[in-house]
């Protein structure tokens, strides 16, 4: 049985609105606001997804980065990668979080779950994240959700007040506020078209989107 989705486009208008529908839920039932390093470990607690770093394996096609087992319902994060500690850790559970709700059939996983009891031999493989996935346009949508959810708009809004976005110096403190990586910072708020960095050159400047309304 296939639990996992045939793939489907989604509009970043679309990916970005259930990152903040996430966010609200998990808010809702907070007295203080998220922060940092421990947005991506309470929404998955909230969704009932535990997380557990262990090591995996490599296999004939690689590095494993992550593994989702949807009848558990858990998340495993390969700790013999040290890229994955810190900032990069955080945006490979948002990652997955991402992966679970928009490529696990949750109605697969529970008719699964139903039919166990009754069918001898029914199994269910661990969805793989690896270091390097080929199925880009599945990654770059649980990518662009990971970074919606730890970077969410009006976090940004509030980061940007009062600091440069074309100054290095500004950018790190902002990154270590929301507990992402200086690489994921830049490209979301390149993705936005907040800032444009050429090719090869460290020189940031205002995007587009900014630059009628520098503040």
């Amino acid at each position: 049985m296939n639990v996992i989705k045939s793939y489907k486009f989604l509009p970043k208008e679309q990916i970005e609105r259930l990152a903040l529908d996430i966010l609200n839920q998990v808010q809702a039932t907070r007295k203080r606001p998220l922060k940092g390093r421990c947005v991506a470990e309470t929404v998955a607690d909230y969704l009932d997804i535990g997380v557990i770093w262990q090591s995996i394996p490599p296999d004939d096609e690689g590095y494993v980065a992550a593994m989702i087992f949807p009848l558990q319902k858990e998340i495993i994060i390969n700790d013999q990668i040290p890229e994955l500690e810190g900032g990069f850790g955080q945006s490979t559970i948002a990652h997955e979080i991402g992966h679970w709700l928009l490529h696990i059939d949750q109605n697969a996983v529970g008719t699964f779950k139903e039919r166990m009891s009754s069918e001898i031999g029914m199994t269910i493989e661990p969805f793989l994240c690896r270091s390097i996935n080929t199925q880009k346009e599945i990654e770059w949508q649980a990518q662009y959700f990971a970074s919606c959810l730890l970077m969410p708009l009006f976090k940004l809004e509030e980061a940007r007040r009062g600091r440069d976005l074309t100054k290095w110096r500004h950018l790190y403190p902002i990154a270590d506020e929301l507990g992402v990586t200086i690489s994921n910072l830049t490209h979301r708020l390149k993705s936005l078209g907040w800032i444009y960095i050429p090719k090869g050159s460290k020189q940031i400047y205002l995007g587009k989107a900014l630059s009628n309304n520098h503040q």
